[in-house]
């Protein structure tokens, strides 16, 4: 079979650290091209890896006919811009989380989708984690009994991403610690729950710990250090309440806050079981059995344990050639950016949004 050539486009951490590993794994594709709008980015990654060229302009890769697949890995902003021009080219692409900045970008990159026929995922990594995934199978098998409620928690002490850049610039991400971490909380219990519909939200974000940049405390920037003349407009933390025809979430999220703890953790409450999934971690399910407490730690053996973003990336392959649909196809993931959009809009209106 001949290997399937493909392109990263944006060549940052989550590039470094997670697509381009495993696509150097399978031995069904040939990176050609690594694009960069910073010439010494891309060209380091050819080095690096010891294949493909070095680009600036990713108009460049789209007019090549023999490539068939690329990831968007560049910030939020350029998200919908390469995805649809990609499409529109006929290429196949995974597009890093969250979608778009907003609801509405992600709207046009479904339609493009449906419109050109072209596979169109979202890097919603957790459909692809082994331990989600067992939860899933619990809660299909009715473990759990009747799921009333969810609650998402992903707060950290002070934990800020590049405080003045990209991450911290709402032109740019679109928003905060909601739509850098919570998409990922957000669709990981969408999928469990095999996506509800969302029927309200009401909620309220907080641009509060981060706005002196220069006199911001922190003992360790992932994705520093501050940019002290650079822009904090976006959401450090955020509550919300969402109904939907299933379960009510109960939404607890912050990159910062005065408390010194970390609580990322799910909980799914139903009236048989509940699981409390730690995330990027184990999970423990706790029931009542002939009268007595009873707590499980289910444990995936090591041999037969796997990566969730080369799962992601080998799944990604394989649905290009056979045309199998994805859990993370832009379908579903337009979910989440639904819901994370009306806790925007219900902040921004200090009202409940009513969705469609």
């Amino acid at each position: 079979m001949e290997r399937m050539k493909v392109a990263v486009i944006g060549c940052g951490t989550i590039a470094n650290s997670q697509h381009i590993p495993a696509y150097m794994k399978n031995e069904e594709v040939e990176i050609k091209y690594f694009c960069d709008i910073i010439p010494e980015r891309a060209q380091a990654a050819v080095e690096k890896y010891g294949c493909g060229r070095a680009v600036v302009d990713y108009k460049e890769v789209l007019a090549d006919p023999e490539v068939e697949a690329l990831s968007v890995c560049t910030p939020n902003l350029m998200h919908s811009v390469i995805a649809i021009d990609a499409l529109k080219a006929g290429k196949n692409v995974l597009c890093e989380k969250p979608a778009a900045r907003v609801y509405e970008e992600a709207l046009a990159m479904q339609k493009a989708q449906h419109e050109t026929g072209k596979v169109l995922n979202i890097g919603v990594v957790n459909r692809f984690n082994d331990k989600v995934n067992l939860i899933r199978k619990y809660i299909q098998e009715g473990r759990l009994g009747d799921i009333y409620h969810v609650y998402l928690s992903f707060r950290c002490h002070r934990s800020i991403p590049g405080l003045g850049g990209a991450f911290t610039t709402k032109a740019i991400a679109g928003g905060g610690v909601l739509i850098d971490w919570g998409v990922h909380y957000l669709d990981l219990v969408m999928y469990c729950l095999n996506d509800p519909k969302p029927l309200t939200v009401s909620g309220e974000v907080f641009c509060k710990l981060g706005r002196d940049i220069e006199g911001y405390a922190y003992r360790g920037m992932w994705a520093g250090p501050p940019v002290k003349d650079g822009i904090y407009d976006v959401d450090d933390s955020v509550t919300a309440l969402v109904r939907t025809d299933g379960p009510v979430f109960t939404v607890n999220g912050a990159w910062a806050q005065n408390i010194e703890a970390d609580e990322c953790f799910v909980d799914f409450m139903g009236d048989k079981g509940g699981i409390r999934l730690i995330y990027g971690g184990d999970f423990t399910l706790y029931t009542v059995e002939n009268g007595a407490f009873v707590k499980y730690v289910p444990e995936v053996p090591e041999h037969k344990s796997t990566n969730m973003f080369e799962n992601e990336i080998n799944s990604f392959i394989r649905c290009i050639r056979t045309g199998e649909r994805l859990p993370s196809h832009i379908d579903t993931a337009v979910k989440t950016s639904q819901i994370m959009q009306a806790i925007y809009d219900s902040a921004a209106q200090h009202r409940e949004m009513a969705l469609n």
